[in-house]
């Protein structure tokens, strides 16, 4: 908002949405429309939605706010309908925040905007189902999922649509979410020992870089296996994991988080690599330890030993992600080139993990 000192008390997202819908939203629905079958939630985009908001994720893209959606039937004409009733019927303030967003910038992005007479502008998305996640993930709800689609979603946006609140369903909203909760077990498996690969790929780097002098490197080696590390505590919790800005923010939730974090900031932080590789393969160990209680395959080796004939202590994540693959039973899984891994593991490309038109084109690579 404008005026941060003048703004109203901060209510999280989430509940504000909620209220909209049931203060607000609900009862035009009931008195222009006689109780519609619809759905009403807050999915999709946003901090606000996955919980993550605070009184500075007001300045854009936040207030009063929901996704109606609407049955696909006369879908044009009953969503001209209902929002022309929303402007009309909505009122311009809604517990001491405006219901009305400005026109979108360039980039698609609305604030809130005051207005003191006139039609409110809602930040209302009116949708079918359908349409929606056709647009957001490129999936048909009507199909069932397959290997090259969950390799090709993107974390955050599976995130987004499975985190936020449904606040009314008539239309099956919460059985479509329930579909997308999470990895099915073997593309899980796959994902996993992806994870361990990497992790395996770079880990004798770190003393590598430090021993012929490049400090530098043996830093950013560092920053890149704590963040291995940290992808791989969400696959072991069977979390989706946020995109960068509320990447850290999404492990400190995580139960793993308070045994291993103080480990991942002590490699960050530290100025030589002998005291980097202590705490990177106590990292390591813990994670050894929180696979094996999976229960997935047959226990792993949980310390650090050497690697091979050279002075740099590891925990073979190769090997680990190696094992966890052969224990994978699906074909089509078994036939994907390499331990690519999904979209996630494969770039940090805002580009590519984040528009969907992008992604969907790379299905063909894992087919």
């Amino acid at each position: 908002m404008a005026n941060e000192s003048k703004s109203p008390e901060f209510i999280p997202g989430l509940k504000l949405s909620e209220m909209f819908y049931r203060e607000a939203v609900q009862p035009v629905l009931a008195q222009r429309f006689g109780g519609p079958a619809h759905t009403a939630g807050l999915i999709g985009f946003g901090s606000d939605v996955i919980g993550m908001d605070d009184a500075r994720s007001r300045d854009h893209m936040w207030g009063p706010r929901l996704v109606l959606f609407l049955p696909e039937e006369d879908f044009a004409a009953r969503k001209d309908a209902v929002f022309a009733a929303l402007q009309e019927a909505l009122p311009s303030t809604f517990h001491g925040y405006p219901t009305s967003f400005s026109k979108p910038d360039a980039a698609g992005v609305r604030c809130l905007e005051e207005r003191e007479s006139g039609l409110v502008d809602p930040l209302v998305e009116v949708a079918t189902i359908a349409g929606y996640f056709e647009r957001e993930i490129a999936w048909d709800t009507r199909r069932p999922l397959g290997v090259e689609d969950w390799l090709t979603f993107s974390e955050h946006k599976l995130l987004s649509l499975t985190a936020g609140g449904v606040w009314h369903d008539d239309l099956g909203l919460e059985a479509v979410r329930r579909q997308l909760a999470y990895y099915p077990k073997e593309v899980w498996m796959y994902l996993l020992a992806c994870g361990w690969m990497k992790i395996g790929q770079e880990e004798p780097f770190v003393g590598r870089t430090a021993e012929v002098g490049d400090e530098i490197g043996s830093r950013l080696l560092t920053a890149r296996m704590v963040q291995s590390v940290m992808h791989l505590c969400f696959l072991m919790e069977r979390k989706y994991a946020p995109y960068s800005k509320w990447f850290g923010t999404g492990f400190s939730r995580l139960e793993i988080a308070p045994l291993i974090q103080p480990n991942l900031i002590g490699a960050l932080e530290a100025t030589d690599y002998h005291t980097r590789e202590q705490y990177l393969c106590r990292a390591y160990e813990i994670c050894a330890w929180k696979f094996n209680s999976l229960d997935l395959i047959a226990p792993v080796p949980g310390r650090v030993t050497f690697f091979h004939g050279r002075p740099f202590k590891v925990i073979h994540g190769g090997e680990i992600g190696e094992k966890i693959l052969a224990a994978i039973s699906d074909e089509h899984i078994r036939r994907l080139p390499g331990f690519v891994g999904s979209v996630n593991q494969l770039s940090d490309s805002t580009d590519v993990i984040s528009y969907t038109q992008v992604t969907a084109k790379l299905r063909e690579f894992f087919k």
